[in-house]
């Protein structure tokens, strides 16, 4: 069975979301990086990271799944789109995301 992994939130100002977040979250991030702010709330990771100009600031939940390739197909046949193809974002960490009929961003992970 496949288990939720995080909810990753693009925002457009990252110090105003951490500060929230610290809030609301009611401890420290553990990561607090330029490119990525980490939170772990009793086993779920909950990230900001900064907005491109042309990014959704739509929240991502994301998915682990054990091989991402398979998953991806999965999805497909089942209906969702593709909106990302898999890329490494370190470690060898694969994401990617789909969405389902109504456009809804769906993310997959692939923990190395």
């Amino acid at each position: 069975m496949n288990t939720f992994d995080n909810i990753l939130y693009t925002v457009s100002d990252l110090n105003a979301a951490k500060t929230i977040h610290r809030a609301l979250l009611g401890t420290e991030p553990h990561t607090d990086q330029p490119y990525y702010v980490g939170f772990n709330v009793n086993g779920v990771e909950i990230g900001l990271t900064p907005r491109t100009e042309d990014g959704p600031t739509v929240p991502v939940a994301h998915i682990r799944v054990p091989d991402i390739q398979a998953a991806l197909e999965q999805a497909q046949d089942a209906g969702a789109t593709l909106v990302d193809q898999p890329r490494d974002v370190g470690g060898g960490n694969l994401v990617a995301t789909v969405s389902d009929p109504d456009g809804t961003i769906l993310g997959l992970v692939q923990r190395n």
